[in-house]
């Protein structure tokens, strides 16, 4: 087998930096409105089943129950070409490994924020749990908020972090929350939301991935070893228990990480320095990855199909469907450069940490200032669905202001 074939992702020296790709910001985009959307209509009253996550006890999936494995799917895409330009500008292994765990612990950080405002005791804690979340998010906004360009603008912005990290280590602080038996207790890292299972999830496949990104054969074999683990633990042939933090085994079942490996493969299928270079190769590789995921997943239904228990049939098929998908965009976007289509979500896929934040921010204001229309007005049927768009629209044209004014964060 010739060089060319053998290494996913050359050494960072012997390159040019890889150009942004389109399709990978339109399909974060994309899909942060969908997750924008599914969260404010699952308070919507009368819809039908599938338009709500499907229960731990259903062995069935809805289109909801694709969503977070879309995020986990895109950032398997991003990391082979993040790392990339991160060796360009720095061969050092060390400060590599050093952004990866900054990068984790950050969006864990953000994560059991999100997860506890609503756990908050105000009388232990001194604020009402609106409060310390807002406080919380504004010292993450501050940490992270990308510094403009402007050299005499450095102390400000320098400034501006260090206030950030204080209020962040206030907020964790104080909190207090109050336990079944009565007891005061901190932080409970049970649950850390959404973008705490990202971090893990992407600590964990870093670990897998950094090592033995020279060979292009390695992500396909991760990611099949990562499948069969989790159809193992499902089958009850690999004892797992379901008390293990995320702290000490970041791989959970096995089931979260093997979708960010899918989008390791598929970045690479697309945007890797093999010997398929040509459009027809790389689509029809793409093509038979995703039956073959498809294929597997319907092989192993008999395991569960369910979200909430992470079956592997909810894994490979929410992977098939963003492999397929991503194909799509890519041939749109990158291939026909139309992207005039995608203006409404282009800017939240740019800007996704801010966007992400945005619907919580607005949870926990109008939370301090008592609104509360929204919970017994327009919160049943059609005139919910509107609401949900409407608010959906409304989030993703302040991330567009946002970004335009370079208001944006970065982990």
């Amino acid at each position: 087998m010739s060089t060319a074939s053998t290494v996913a992702i050359p050494p960072a020296a012997a390159r040019n930096v890889a150009p942004r790709v389109a399709a990978i910001d339109i399909f974060r985009g994309l899909t942060m409105l969908v997750m924008i959307f599914v969260n404010d209509v699952a308070e919507v009253k009368g819809l039908p089943w599938w338009t709500y996550h499907a229960h731990a006890q259903q062995d069935v999936m809805t289109y909801v129950d694709m969503v977070f494995p879309f995020f986990l799917f895109i950032v398997g895409m991003s990391m082979p070409l993040a790392f990339e330009r991160r060796l360009t500008k720095n061969p050092s292994q060390a400060a590599l490994w050093l952004h990866v765990a900054v990068r984790s612990c950050g969006l864990i950080i953000l994560g059991l924020i999100i997860a506890n405002a609503d756990k908050v005791d105000p009388a232990r804690t001194g604020l009402p749990g609106a409060a310390w979340g807002l406080l919380g998010l504004i010292g993450a906004i501050l940490v992270w908020l990308v510094p403009s360009r402007n050299p005499r603008s450095k102390q400000l912005y320098l400034a501006l972090r260090i206030v950030g990290v204080l209020l962040l280590a206030v907020v964790y602080a104080i909190f207090r929350r109050t336990t079944e038996s009565g007891a005061a207790a901190w932080i409970d890292g049970s649950y850390p939301e959404i973008l705490g299972l990202i971090g893990y999830t992407y600590f964990a496949v870093a670990l897998l991935y950094i090592p033995t990104r020279r060979w292009l054969w390695a992500p396909f074999a991760w990611f099949t070893a990562l499948t069969a683990f989790c159809a193992l633990v499902m089958a009850h042939l690999i004892p797992l228990s379901e008390k293990l933090p995320l702290y000490f085994w970041p791989f959970s079942n096995g089931s979260w990480a093997s979708i960010t490996m899918a989008g390791v493969v598929t970045s690479i299928i697309f945007l890797g320095a093999h010997r398929w270079q040509r459009l027809r190769d790389k689509m029809l590789i793409a093509m038979g990855f995703a039956a073959a995921l498809l294929v597997a997943a319907w092989l192993l239904a008999p395991l569960g199909i369910s979200k909430i228990r992470a079956t592997p049939t909810w894994c490979l098929a929410s992977a098939g469907a963003a492999v397929l998908a991503f194909a799509l965009l890519y041939w749109i976007c990158d291939v026909k450069a139309k992207t005039q289509w995608a203006f409404f979500a282009k800017p939240a896929g740019e800007n996704t940490l801010l966007t992400y934040l945005l619907p919580d921010i607005y949870g926990y204001l109008t939370a301090l200032v008592g609104f509360r229309y929204f919970e017994t007005h327009f919160n049943a049927g059609l005139p919910g669905v509107v609401r949900a768009a409407v608010f959906t629209c409304v989030m993703l044209g302040i991330s567009a202001v946002l970004t335009q004014r370079r208001i944006r964060l970065h982990l």
